[in-house]
C-alpha cells in the first residue's frame, strides 16, 4: 500500500470517527429533551388533576368570572363611574345566555378548561425545563446575564394573563354582550365561543407581554440593537395596533387602546434592554482587549 493510499485512509478512519462522535451527541441531545418533555408533561397532568379536583371553584369563580356583575372589574368601573359621574360606565347588564349545543359539550368544556388551567399553572416549570435544556450550552458569562430568566418571564406572563383577564376580557364581554341589531335577536352564546374567548384574551396578553424577554434574546444574538428599535418607532405602532386590533374581538377603539398602551410601555421598556445588553457586550469586548 502506497504512502498517499495509507494517509486516505487514516483520515477517512478520523472521518468516519468524528462523524460518529457528532452523530452520538445528537441523539444525546434529543435523549436529554426528551426526558425534559416528558417531565412538562407530567407536570401539565398533576396540575390537570388539580383542577379537575377543584373545577367547582374553576368553573363557577374563574372561567364564569366575567359573566357575573359582581365581578372585580365591573365593581370597579361601578365605583369609578358614580364617583366621576360618568353615565353608562358602570355595567348593570350583561344580556346574553350561554347554551351548550352538543352532547358531550360539557365533558369537552370539563376538559379543556383543566387543561387551559393547567397550561396556565404549569407555564413557570414548562420555562424552567426549557432553561435547564438550553443550560448546558451557554457559556460562564452567559449564564450570569441570563439568570433570572425563569422569574421575570414567569413575572410578565403573569402579568400579562392578569391584564388580560381583568380587563381586556371584562372590557370585551361587556361591548360584544350590548351590542344590539335588533329586539328580535337575543344573544345565545355557546359555552365553546364563551370559553375560546377568554383563553385567547387571557393567553394572548400573557404571551405579549413576553416581549422585553423575546428582546432580551434576540439583543444577546445580536439580531436587535437599540439603534433599530428607536428608529422603527413608527413602523412599531402600527404593528402594536394591528396586534391589539387582533387580540380583542371587539370594534371598540377604547378597548384596543386599552390593550395597546402596556404594548407601547413594554416596547419602550424592551428597548432600555436591548441598549442594556449593547452596554454589556461593549464593556466584555473591552475587557478582552
Amino acid at each position: 500500500m502506497s504512502t498517499t493510499e495509507r494517509k486516505s485512509l487514516v483520515e477517512s478512519i478520523k472521518d468516519k470517527g468524528k462523524n460518529l462522535e457528532a452523530e452520538m451527541s445528537f441523539f444525546d441531545h434529543l435523549e436529554v429533551l426528551r426526558w425534559h418533555l416528558v417531565r412538562s408533561v407530567i407536570a401539565i397532568c398533576i396540575f390537570a388533576g388539580l383542577s379537575f379536583t377543584f373545577y367547582d371553584f374553576v368553573f363557577n369563580e374563574i372561567i364564569m368570572g366575567p359573566k357575573k356583575l359582581d365581578f372585580w372589574t365591573y365593581r370597579m368601573m361601578c365605583i369609578v363611574g358614580n364617583k366621576f359621574n360618568i353615565d353608562g360606565f358602570c355595567v348593570e347588564h350583561i344580556p346574553f345566555n350561554i347554551i351548550n349545543t352538543e352532547l358531550a359539550g360539557q365533558f369537552m368544556l370539563q376538559i379543556n378548561s383543566c387543561l387551559l388551567m393547567s397550561l396556565l399553572l404549569g407555564f413557570p416549570y414548562i420555562l424552567f425545563e426549557i432553561w435547564l435544556f438550553i443550560k448546558p450550552a451557554l457559556t460562564d458569562i452567559e449564564r450570569r446575564s441570563a439568570r433570572g430568566f425563569v422569574f421575570y418571564a414567569t413575572l410578565l406572563f403573569v402579568l400579562g394573563v392578569l391584564f388580560g383577564y381583568y380587563v381586556v376580557v371584562p372590557l370585551s364581554v361587556n361591548f360584544l354582550a350590548n351590542i344590539s341589531l335588533s329586539i328580535e335577536i337575543t344573544n345565545q352564546i355557546t359555552i365553546d365561543s364563551y370559553l375560546s374567548t377568554i383563553a385567547t384574551l387571557s393567553l394572548g396578553c400573557g404571551l405579549v407581554f413576553l416581549l422585553p424577554i423575546l428582546i432580551f434574546i434576540l439583543s444577546k444574538l445580536g439580531i436587535m440593537t437599540p439603534e433599530f428599535m428607536r428608529a422603527s418607532r413608527r413602523y412599531a405602532t402600527v404593528i402594536i395596533l394591528v396586534v391589539a386590533a387582533i387580540i380583542t374581538p371587539t370594534a371598540d377603539v377604547i378597548t384596543m387602546l386599552t390593550v395597546a398602551t402596556p404594548m407601547f410601555l413594554l416596547y419602550e421598556i424592551s428597548i432600555l434592554v436591548s441598549a442594556k445588553v449593547k452596554k454589556q457586550k461593549l464593556a466584555q469586548e473591552k475587557n478582552n482587549i
